[in-house]
């Protein structure tokens, strides 16, 4: 056997190993199948998105002396922090997720509410109404 037949035994013998070690990993129990919180998490991650894009909305307003945009400001910026709380701990699969999810449940449905004051004139704060209605359904569906 010459240098080169050696260094490519060696490679394809690397490339193998490399496969077949991807190949255990992604067989792996914990990664087979949908994570038990995926609808939560997903709807989350969206509420997230168009949350943030309704509070700088929100604000902007405000800074144009729209004073009617505070409670959507405040309902949305109380949104953000369980949401962002939930994928935390859902995503950990942590035993206080359905605690909180229940928690979200009612702060995604508040911030529907005072979104929906604003919904036919802002899109910013429809897609944050229908996000949340969309996240507290996931979380109930998912305490079921």
């Amino acid at each position: 056997m010459n240098r080169r037949d050696a260094l490519f035994a060696t490679g394809a013998l690397m490339m193998a190993s490399t496969a077949k070690a991807a190949a255990d990993h992604a067989h792996h129990h914990h990664h087979e199948g949908t994570h038990p919180w995926q609808a939560v998490l997903d709807t989350a991650g969206i509420c997230i998105e168009k949350g943030e894009i309704c509070l700088t909305h929100c604000i902007m307003l405000l800074g144009e002396g729209d004073k009617a945009m505070a409670a959507c400001a405040t309902s949305v910026r109380e949104m953000l922090a369980s949401c962002r709380a939930l994928i935390t701990l859902a995503g950990a699969e942590s035993r206080f997720a359905p605690q909180l999810a229940a928690l979200c449940v009612d702060v995604c449905k508040a911030c529907e509410a005072e979104c929906k004051k604003h919904a036919d004139k802002h899109k910013a704060c429809r897609e944050c109404m229908e996000s949340c209605a969309e996240c507290a359904k996931a979380c109930k569906a998912r305490l079921a």
